[in-house]
């Protein structure tokens, strides 16, 4: 063969030639493997903003105002987001070298042990201020071992699907999503069956610590994961290294890493907004009974376990950036009217605005997503790419959103407009990130470049590639 032919990553994919062979049944194993670790993942992260919203202000910050209480909770919360960052820098470099499956299984125990041990931890009556401190080290440790999953999940099924089927794949990641989302819910419904006393006396901890099963089940379809074909195959051919060093991954991809950033700011802000502030805007502000929040969350969770598979499919047929401006678009003008019904108190309005907020903001934004920030990778830095660019913006979404919803709240005397100006701000952050990045749709996932790094060709595709990225009709 022709040297040049061999190492011209226009001309030369392994797609094409089958070098790296996987089956049905490895696609299947890989599906329920990203879906239930994730399951776990959004668990460990809907009970605690659930507890954040409901118990954590009367049991870790008892001595302060029911509005700094919240804002107290709010800010333990974001700890998590802050730690996802650090966790994705340290799990990058193993994702790279090891594999994208020694990962999901790693951060599936760091995760599992910390939403475990928060069950554990006294109250502040009992330890004072070292009660708090340990929610926050556990918090930390959860968020640690967050930032590499969902990046991870996502990588590892784009890797594995079929390219005209890539969307719709990723997407079963925030299926598992929903699912946590869903039992996160039901754990507190049954708890909250509790007489008051028993439940903030020992009931809430029972949640945490069925935590264990979720680990127990998502384990048990881990290990038998397989590799992604795509990691199989750059194994094959590179060099090994020993580190993955991270001024390379911002060197050749901080475009690409700034644009992931963008778009997802205001769709991750969004998500955790309508998870965990509304929950306790609607208990302080609305005076909605408190046991109405996780029975939402519930129903909302398990329609948007549906729509997730839809949204990524729809990406598949009609393209990632289509999807991604009408998710995103509806979500910013939505703000304000969500808030308008929201302050009615009328219980099928609000139903109506937590059943929309999981399917556009919670898990619509994320499945349009999924296939969309691994395509914008090349093949060199792919994790550790979408770990940087989704989990810096994670902070300044997520992480901050509820945090500074509450402080809003409160320096304005419970008036949701600013609040309501502060999610379509950062919603437009996302709409400018979108408009900026190429369509990605059907690329090949073997090219090192970056999407934006490629040459002569439309909308990141290379136009020599054509024959490349013919795929099977589905």
């Amino acid at each position: 063969m022709d040297r040049t032919s061999t190492n011209n990553p226009q001309e030369h994919h392994p797609e094409d030639e089958n070098t790296v062979q996987i089956t049905e049944h490895d696609r299947k194993v890989a599906a329920w493997g990203g879906a239930v670790g994730t399951a776990l993942e959004q668990y460990d992260f809907i009970i605690y903003g659930t507890a954040a919203a409901l118990v954590f202000n009367h049991i870790f910050f008892p001595n302060v105002s029911p509005a700094v209480g919240y804002l107290a909770s709010f800010s333990t919360f974001a700890v998590g987001f802050f730690a996802r960052p650090l966790g994705g820098i340290f799990f990058s470099k193993y994702g790279e070298k090891l594999g994208r499956k020694w990962v999901l299984v790693a951060t599936l125990y760091l995760m599992g042990f910390a939403t475990f041990a928060m069950g554990l931890i006294p109250s502040y009556d009992q330890i004072g201020l070292f009660a708090p401190l340990l929610l926050v080290i556990c918090r930390f440790m959860q968020g640690f071992g967050a930032g590499a999953e969902m990046a991870g999940a996502t990588v590892l099924l784009t890797e594995t699907a079929l390219p005209n089927k890539r969307g719709k794949m990723a997407s079963l990641v925030w299926v598992g999503a929903s699912v946590g989302t869903a039992l996160g819910a039901l754990a507190w419904i049954m708890v909250q069956l509790l007489p008051e006393q028993d439940f903030y006396a020992w009931g809430w901890r029972l949640v945490f610590f069925s935590s264990i099963l979720v680990t127990f089940a998502a384990w048990l379809i881990r290990r038998g994961l397989k590799e992604s074909p795509v990691f199989a195959e750059k194994k094959r051919h590179a060099k090994q290294e020993k580190a993955i060093p991270l001024r390379e991954v911002f060197r050749d991809g901080k475009a690409t890493i700034f644009r992931v950033f963008l778009m997802n700011v205001g769709a991750n802000g969004h998500s955790y907004i309508y998870q965990a502030f509304i929950g306790s805007f609607l208990v302080s502000v609305v005076k909605v009974n408190a046991s109405f929040i996780p029975k939402t969350l519930l129903v909302g969770a398990t329609i948007a376990a549906f729509t997730s598979v839809m949204i990524g499919r729809a990406s598949d047929i009609y393209g990632r950036k289509k999807i991604m401006y009408f998710i995103h678009t509806t979500l910013f003008f939505a703000t304000i009217p969500m808030f308008m019904l929201l302050e009615t108190g009328n219980t099928l309005y609000i139903m109506l605005v937590i059943i929309f907020g999981f399917i556009f903001a919670a898990e619509g934004t994320v499945s349009a997503q999924a296939a969309y920030f691994p395509e914008l990778f090349g093949s060199k830095y792919r994790y550790a790419g979408v770990t940087l660019g989704r989990e810096m913006s994670a902070v300044f979404g997520g992480g901050i959103g509820p945090m500074v919803c509450s402080a809003l709240l409160t320096a304005f005397s419970n008036s949701w407009w600013p609040v309501a100006i502060y999610m379509m701000f950062i919603m437009s952050l996302s709409l400018i990130g979108i408009y900026i990045s190429p369509e990605t749709r059907g690329r090949s996932l073997y090219t090192p470049e970056n999407a934006m790094d490629e040459k002569n060709g439309l909308n990141g595709i290379p136009q020599g590639n054509a024959s490349a990225l013919k795929v099977e009709k589905s």
